[in-house]
């Protein structure tokens, strides 16, 4: 009897370790690194999208927003959620875009009147990335560390799978 409790806890330890490593090698223990921009944050070009987040117009607004990125080498999907679901059948808002000028059916345009803005740069496996609640976060005590007041908008750069910028216009 003590031998296998000796066994499983040997065994529980290992699993945790490997876990931990798994999580480590993945990017889990990557800072969020933060930066303040003096410039105002890139206009967007992009579709709004009004619904609950298994809609598949969500789906299509990505797809047409993909093609425009295909079709405008250098530019980045940016994402803006307005109002945030806090289920899979609550409605959400959100802008997805490009911060290039395209043309095309049903297009909208976001404009930035803000002189600066914080930048956290988080990498990793999209596995293992901090949550949204924990960038804002941050980028609040940033913020407040530096005096600085942010907007309300949070705006999302995917540069890969591995990295995205949280982008956070400073008021004037």
């Amino acid at each position: 009897m003590k031998n296998k409790l000796i066994i499983a806890s040997v065994l529980l330890i290992v699993l945790i370790g490997v876990g931990y490593w798994v999580f480590d090698q993945l990017g889990g223990n990557n800072p969020i690194l933060i930066s303040k921009v003096n410039k105002q944050p890139d206009p967007l070009s992009g579709f709004y999208f009004v619904g609950i987040p298994q809609d598949e117009r969500l789906g299509k607004a990505f797809e047409a927003i993909e093609i425009q990125k295909s079709l405008h080498p250098g530019s980045h999907l940016h994402t803006i959620y307005e109002v945030e679901p806090a289920g899979k059948l609550d409605t959400m808002r959100v802008f997805v875009g490009l911060n290039a000028l395209v043309s095309a059916d049903s297009i909208s345009f976001r404009q930035f009147e803000e002189k600066g803005y914080l930048v956290a740069k988080i990498s990793g496996s999209k596995w293992v990335m901090p949550s949204p609640k924990t960038v804002k976060k941050e980028l609040k005590a940033y913020a407040d560390s530096a005096e600085l007041t942010l907007s309300e908008i949070f705006i999302d750069k995917i540069i890969s799978e591995q990295e995205v910028h949280v982008i956070a216009p400073i008021k004037d």
